[in-house]
């Protein structure tokens, strides 16, 4: 499972991501953001990241000059839009683009989006675009899940990160707020403890896919006979 740490603004913050296992480091270039990054200080953040480990640049309504621009300045691995960018404005990208998907109280309109663009599923702010810290139904997000492959974002943390993916099994997450001391801060400490807890989850996960054939073996009068 894919793993992308979001609203890097340090490099200390971005070596100890890696360090935990991140797949992904997302950098925000929306302004009104607090966690905002120049993109000339996420270039050399990127730079020196290892060589698999993606840099993804977090855009919200900006012009797909500045998202490109931006996206080639940085050495972007991909684009994730989190406004209300639509299929049309996603083809204009020269990178593979992320969709976030607001959940809300209403229906979520999924249908529009082709299976080349990766679906972020993340809590409905209009205002702060990501980073609320508040979790989205996962109910819900496991009908989405169970359709196409899916990031789940919004309000994941340690504590909780090990029975959101128990329910939604996404393709990936995207932990931002709760691995921090402040936006744009993280914490060392709980950045490896997420970390743990999805070691854990997937070992339990394995345990669980492994009785079946315990069961099997036991009703079968125990192991199986060599020939």
């Amino acid at each position: 499972m894919v793993v992308k740490i979001c609203g890097i603004t340090r490099l200390a913050d971005a070596q100890a991501a890696v360090a935990c296992g991140a797949h992904a480091l997302g950098f925000v270039f929306w302004p009104k953001s607090p966690r905002f990054i120049d993109p000339f200080r996420a270039r050399a953040i990127a730079a020196a990241l290892p060589p698999f480990v993606a840099a993804v640049g977090v855009f919200v309504n900006q012009p797909a000059e500045y998202v490109n621009g931006v996206a080639s300045l940085v050495g972007l691995s991909a684009v994730q839009l989190h406004g209300d960018e639509d299929e049309t404005f996603a083809g204009a990208i020269r990178r593979p683009v992320i969709k976030a998907i607001g959940f809300g109280p209403g229906d979520v309109r999924i249908d529009g989006w082709p299976a080349r663009y990766t679906l972020l599923l993340d809590a409905h702010d209009p205002d702060e675009r990501g980073g609320t810290g508040r979790p989205i139904d996962w109910s819900r997000a496991a009908s989405v899940a169970a359709a196409r492959p899916v990031v789940l974002a919004g309000g994941l943390r340690p504590e909780n990160v090990a029975e959101a993916i128990r329910i939604v099994n996404p393709f990936g997450i995207d932990v931002s707020s709760g691995v921090e001391d402040a936006p744009g801060v993280k914490d060392h400490a709980r950045l490896k403890a997420l970390f743990q807890a999805l070691t854990e989850q997937t070992v339990l996960a394995s345990q669980r896919r492994e009785r079946p054939s315990e069961r099997r073996q036991v009703r079968g009068g125990g192991a199986p006979r060599t020939k």
